[in-house]
């Protein structure tokens, strides 16, 4: 609510779509859609809503999948999607990464195309905004707001890494140190990206094994997760690892498969990147 409402304050309002999606994991979901729906008409905004009935199980990232497709639906091929991600979920985020062990790309985050997230990273926001600010943002504009009862469940690692961080009471000058850490991690991820994109082969070109059997593993995962991604692969560290090692040890004639209808096929000197 905070978010939209500088939002408003900063942008025509026949630009603005108020698209809410209820995961249909909580019976009180439905009065959320509601609320959003009379917010929406207060401020004389275009509303939408969809809904599915995911289950109180469902993981996060399952939930977040249904959310997206959503909200890029509703955006379409020109749009722009905004989140409320604020200072505190960027810590607990990087927390989050570094602990399932993502390496340096997990200090990257919250940097996908085509989302602005104004609290966190905007030019109409003078700096980050911490949950305290967001509060004290509300009081000062009267703004009412609903809170997800799920945030105080200790079923989601987030919620208990949140748990952690009250009890410490981060200064928010030390927010901000990370929050200039992860501007240089995403220039420096932007650069590196842009690198591996100019000097690897496309789908279809051959890569020569050789590049890969004194190469650091890091490093070797790293090209690996560049010339997938650009070939159309989304792979996991894991997987990577295990096309890393087919690079080492794969004889003539084998093939490995990849996500997203790829097959890697081997010979003695190279392999080739082919769709199926």
């Amino acid at each position: 609510m905070v978010m939209l409402d500088i939002l408003v304050r900063n942008f025509k309002k026949d630009s603005i779509i108020v698209a809410h999606f209820d995961h249909g994991t909580r019976e009180s979901s439905k009065l959320d859609a509601q609320f959003v729906r009379k917010k929406a008409a207060e401020y004389g905004l275009k509303f939408t809503t969809d809904g599915a009935e995911l289950g109180e199980k469902i993981s996060e990232e399952k939930a977040r999948e249904a959310r997206y497709n959503f909200l890029q639906k509703v955006a379409g091929e020109n749009g722009v999607i905004y989140t409320a991600h604020h200072l505190d979920d960027l810590l607990e985020t990087i927390l989050i990464n570094l602990i399932r062990g993502t390496g340096w790309r997990g200090l990257a985050v919250l940097n996908a195309d085509g989302i602005q997230r104004p609290l966190l990273d905007s030019e109409i926001v003078y700096e980050p905004m911490d949950k305290q600010a967001i509060f004290e943002y509300a009081a000062k504009r009267r703004l009412e707001f609903r809170e997800d009862p799920t945030n105080s469940s200790d079923q989601y690692l987030r919620n208990r890494i949140r748990e952690q961080f009250n009890e410490f009471e981060i200064e928010f000058e030390r927010k901000l140190e990370i929050w200039r850490l992860w501007q240089k991690q995403k220039q420096l991820k932007k650069e590196i990206d842009q690198s591996f994109t100019e000097i690897l082969p496309v789908t279809g070109q051959t890569w020569e094994r050789k590049w890969f059997k004194n190469l650091d593993q890091n490093v070797a995962i790293e090209l690996l997760r560049a010339g997938t991604l650009r070939a159309g692969s989304r792979l996991t560290r894991p997987q990577l690892e295990d096309f890393r090692q087919a690079i080492l040890s794969y004889s003539t004639g084998k093939s490995f498969n990849l996500p997203g209808d790829k097959l890697v096929k081997f010979s003695r000197r190279d392999f080739k990147l082919e769709d199926v």
